[in-house]
């Protein structure tokens, strides 16, 4: 991830809906990043994180805005805090 900015965790998810919200947030100027633990692990030589799933992050001034987009789009994806 950038060190220039700060990136806020918005979604975890199957890679095409990660891919999809990534498509969205760029229509709305949101700059994204994803994570995923599982390749990275498997590419380092050890075990990490959950296969499909994969963590996507957000500029922080954003993340209200992508935070909202996200649970719109994907609803069952989000507990009711």
């Amino acid at each position: 991830m950038d060190t220039d900015q700060s990136y806020e965790h918005v979604y975890t998810g199957a890679e095409t809906n990660v891919q999809y919200l990534q498509e969205l947030f760029e229509k709305e100027g949101i700059s994204s990043r994803v994570r995923n633990d599982f390749d990275s692990g498997l590419r380092a030589g050890f075990g990490g994180g959950l296969p499909g799933q994969v963590l996507l992050f957000v500029v922080k001034d954003h993340y209200d805005e992508a935070l909202k987009i996200a649970r719109e789009t994907f609803p069952k994806d989000f507990k009711d805090e």
